[in-house]
Parts: C-alpha cells; structure tokens; sequence
C-alpha cells in the first residue's frame, strides 16, 4: 500500500482562522486513496473533539478523493482540513486537473454521478472549486457547532 504523507501547520495558512489547526494528507491517486482520507479525517476529527460531524466529513471528504483519483493527472493529490471560523470547517482536495466538477442529477437507474450529489446535500450546498495554474482545489464547508 502506497504511503500517505501527513503534515500539521502550526502557523495559520490563507483561508484558515488564525490560531486554529491546519492539517493535511498528500495521497497517490489510487482508488485506495479514498480509504487512507477517511482514516485521515476520522482520527483527524476524532482529535479535535468534533465526533458529531465524523461521519459527514468522512463521506465528504471519501467523495472529494475519488472524485480527485479518476482524474489520474498527477503523482500525488492534498487533502486539507481547516478551520473557516469557530464554526465552520472546511475540506478540501487538490489535484492535478483543471477541469472543474459538476453537479450532474444521475437517474434512478444509473449507478454513478451521485458524489457531487450527496456532498452538495451534505454541505447545504457550501462547496466549490478553484482552478490553479497546475490544477484545481474542491473544497467542501460543514457546519460544526451544534
């Protein structure tokens, strides 16, 4: 199994509340990856004391890595979490393509194109993407007071 590299930022990056935990997970893109970054967000999460929003960040950020590992661009693809605010926390995976995702309604009888679907559900909607020069980020913001 492919090694994932883990870093931990001490210091506030951009679109992150200062003072507040930045974490992130460099991973190849392999269907496997989606595994490895639901560890990572359930320790991650675990960690942090925000049990209560385990289980949608998992299939968020599970959704966001597959998404990222079909595209096969690049060696190696970052999955971030970041606090937004006290309140918000945001995923986000960055890979190597530019082409943007989009939100495609699958019909009953097909059994892909239901990802972006069920993070936009989950997320009331609050995700997007950001083309870079050498590819894009997807991020995805989940409330997490209660």
């Amino acid at each position: 199994m492919a090694r994932a590299l883990l870093r931990a930022h001490a210091l506030p990056r951009p679109g992150s509340a200062p003072g507040l935990p930045v974490v992130e997970i460099s991973l190849p893109y392999l269907p496997e990856s989606a595994a490895q970054a639901r560890r990572f967000l359930r320790e991650t999460l675990a960690g942090w004391g925000l049990d209560h929003v385990i289980d949608v960040g998992v299939l968020v950020a599970s959704e966001l890595v597959t998404n990222a590992a079909k595209t096969g661009c690049r060696q190696r693809m970052t999955v971030t979490v970041r606090f937004l605010s006290h309140a918000t926390l945001r995923i986000s995976v960055r890979d190597g393509s530019c082409v943007l995702p989009v939100l495609i309604r699958a019909s009953p009888e097909e059994e892909c194109h239901r990802g972006l679907v069920l993070v936009d559900r989950l997320t009331g909607g609050r995700w997007g993407a950001t083309v870079e020069p050498a590819g894009k980020v997807v991020h995805a913001d989940l409330t997490i007071v209660r």
